[in-house]
């Protein structure tokens, strides 16, 4: 973090290049809004496609350097903290413990299934890593904060985030035809489309249609999944130490426990105990997603555009595998449980 105003000075070409982004990210989703009646694209996977374009059509002099690198990093990391403070764990508790273990057993079965697809079509660990946990929890957020823990580059950041986007909405319109074609009942299609569906909003728009009941399931499950984020991060930044390790005599604690990850879970903490305002809830909410954006638009202006394409067949093809692999052991998950 800057302390001097001339370190804060240092900062502020790259912070007002990605606060530029942003906004014209937030101003084509609103245009997409307007048009279409609704946006196909988010705002986050807007700020890095445009951030992308500005990148290709104009490489930013050294100045805008640190303020960007600040963006990608830092200002992620914040959100990710205040992410916390959108899952209550009282809530999740309260479906069961069948249902929660069933979530749990979920989510890391499909990261290791996905992950073993993707370095079986021959993708990059990190690369794999990033499409394994997007696809496994929460779409473009997990994907935003498994990034920072594992130390991926902008390259892989930005594929993982624009083919799970492009797929993400793909998935929310089909899936209502699935669940009619399997015959679900509304609770039935309220866990698949929480255990498959990437964010939140998404959830609620692939259940609206089915009724109240798959709507309420649906989200109860995406935020089960949510929970998932911490241990899994917590996780991943456990084997990256052990890896650092084997070639240094000491690792420190902040790799094996990043402050942003342990602020995420006391978030989550402190949203349990009941004691915040909504007011205030929201107010987190929104600063997390701001500054989500802001860094999204960072990692895009630092984005070679070619490395992106060159990655295209074979990251498709392994998020689309990786999707129906995760749709299939929720469906056992279903079955398993005797969910009518």
């Amino acid at each position: 973090m800057p302390h001097s105003p001339a370190a804060c000075r240092k900062f502020l070409p790259g912070l007002a290049l990605c606060a530029a982004v942003a906004a014209i990210a937030y101003a084509a989703e609103a245009l997409e809004t307007r048009l279409f009646g609704k946006a196909w694209l988010e705002t986050l996977v807007l700020a890095i496609v445009i951030g992308a374009g500005v990148r290709t059509a104009w490489t930013p002099p050294a100045r805008f350097g640190a303020g960007v690198a600040f963006s990608a990093k830092t200002l992620l990391e914040i959100a990710i903290v205040l992410l916390g403070l959108s899952v209550s764990a009282t809530t999740l508790f309260a479906a069961g413990p069948a249902l929660l273990v069933g979530i749990a057993f979920t989510v890391c079965a499909a990261i290791a299934i996905s992950y073993g697809i993707g370095r079986g079509f021959g993708l990059p660990h990190k690369l794999s890593v990033l499409i394994a946990c997007g696809n496994s929890i929460c779409g473009n957020s997990a994907i935003a904060a498994a990034a920072p823990v594992i130390r991926a580059d902008s390259d892989d950041i930005a594929a993982s985030i624009a083919f799970t986007a492009v797929l993400g909405v793909i998935v929310v319109l089909a899936l209502p035809f699935a669940g009619q074609f399997l015959h679900l009942s509304q609770v039935q299609y309220g866990v698949l489309a929480g255990l498959t569906v990437y964010a939140v909003p998404q959830v609620l728009a692939a259940t609206a249609s089915a009724g109240a009941i798959s709507v309420q399931i649906g989200a109860l499950v995406k935020l089960g999944r949510v929970l998932m984020l911490g241990p899994v991060l917590f996780l991943l930044a456990l084997l990256g130490g052990a890896q650092a390790s084997a070639s240094q005599d000491k690792v420190r604690l902040s790799q094996l426990a990043p402050p942003f990850i342990l602020g995420f879970l006391a978030m989550i903490g402190l949203r349990s105990t009941g004691w915040l305002a909504p007011s205030v809830l929201a107010a987190a909410a929104t600063a997390a997603s701001v500054l989500t954006i802001m860094a999204m638009a960072a990692l895009g202006v630092g984005v070679d555009a070619r490395s992106v394409a060159r990655a295209g067949a074979r990251v498709t093809v392994v998020v689309v595998a990786s999707l129906l692999a995760l749709g299939a052991i929720s469906l056992a998950l279903i079955s398993a449980l005797g969910l009518r």
